[in-house]
């Protein structure tokens, strides 16, 4: 199941609504949740979670203890917003960062409605070392969670990504300018959360050629994100999760990215976006990835596993104007299937 922000932790804490909902979803067999800030400033939207501090860690205990109760694992997205926040986001005394003081195109949602995305701050040494080390103590507190491992999230336009893209990136230090700079921040945070956790707990997730967040492709895109795999297979992390472009996107991953991307990275690669059970199923037997996420239909389909699985229908729509809005109704309402009736 591919992380999906919904909106439902009111003053950045898990609930217990949270709980049953990934309850719910366990028969996926790994979860990965919805993007969760390591860092007060990395809190991009509102009621979104957070890991940062033991109330938020406790929070989360019932949720991980729900989906190992099923017999799944969970992972816990780690999402620095970075840039794409605004500061009526942001809890006192935070403040909107990035690699560099360069704004991006956009709105963001506030409690006071659609704002212009604000020019951030860039980080000096001392924010940069403090970040990671934000990232570490959140993967602590996510094992102390009871979760399975972590994925940090280095696509979308969030602050890892902007590490790596030159249009968000044009520092002149150890962290911009070449691409094995500007993919030094992602790696260094990789190398210590593997040492403080372990690396078998560790996954990563990119985007190449997407455009959210005001990403677009550069000249050395490839040669970035080559560098940036090879020092991930280096320190052996366990996956490398690859959003692709979603269904009806005006751009494309081209084949040979995958297939770089295959060649460079040793371990379990995971595909997400735009898949019905069938085209997964014949990526799958192609050898290309090794594992399928699979986003909305889990949002309606709480049993989609099985649903697969049984060649039982996927007919429940989801409700989008529920994804974000913070109630019971389109998060744990959705039935499972019944064989008994030929409705749902």
């Amino acid at each position: 199941m591919a992380p999906m922000t919904r909106s439902r932790a009111p003053g950045n804490i898990p609930t217990a609504l949270m709980a049953e909902y990934y309850g719910q979803r366990a028969g996926a067999g790994l979860i990965i949740t919805e993007g969760t800030s390591p860092s007060p400033n990395g809190l991009g939207y509102t009621n979104i979670p957070g890991i940062y501090n033991k109330e938020q860690t406790d929070a989360w205990k019932p949720v991980t203890a729900a989906v190992h109760a099923k017999g799944g694992h969970i992972f816990v997205q780690l999402m620095h917003t970075g840039r794409i926040t605004h500061a009526l986001n942001l809890p006192e005394g935070s403040k909107v960062i990035a690699p560099s003081a360069i704004q991006a195109k956009g709105q963001m949602y506030t409690a006071e409605g659609m704002k212009p995305l604000p020019v951030p701050e860039e980080m000096d040494l001392t924010e940069i070392e403090l970040a990671q080390a934000e990232f570490v103590n959140a993967s602590i507190n996510a094992i102390s969670a009871g979760f399975d491992g972590v994925e940090m999230h280095a696509a979308n336009g969030y602050l890892l990504e902007e590490f790596l893209s030159p249009r968000s990136n044009q520092r002149i230090d150890k962290y911009g300018g070449s691409p094995e700079n500007r993919c030094r921040f992602v790696l260094e945070v990789a190398e210590e959360i593997a040492e403080a956790i372990g690396k078998d707990k560790v996954g990563l997730r990119i985007s190449p050629y997407g455009r959210n967040g005001d990403m677009e492709p550069y000249e050395d895109l490839e040669e970035t994100y080559r560098s940036l795999v090879r020092g991930l297979d280096d320190i052996g992390i366990v996956y490398l999760h690859v959003a692709l472009p979603p269904l009806g996107a005006t751009y494309t991953l081209p084949e040979e990215t995958k297939q770089m991307l295959r060649n460079e990275f040793s371990g379990t690669l995971i595909f997400c976006g735009g898949h019905t059970p069938e085209s997964a199923e014949k990526d799958l037997r192609q050898g290309m990835p090794d594992l399928i996420a699979f986003g909305k239909l889990f949002i309606s389909n709480p049993d989609l596993a099985e649903r697969i699985q049984n060649n039982y229908p996927l007919d429940n729509k989801a409700d989008t104007a529920t994804f974000y809005s913070g109630s019971v109704k389109g998060y744990t309402d959705y039935p499972v299937w019944n064989p008994g009736n030929s409705t749902k």
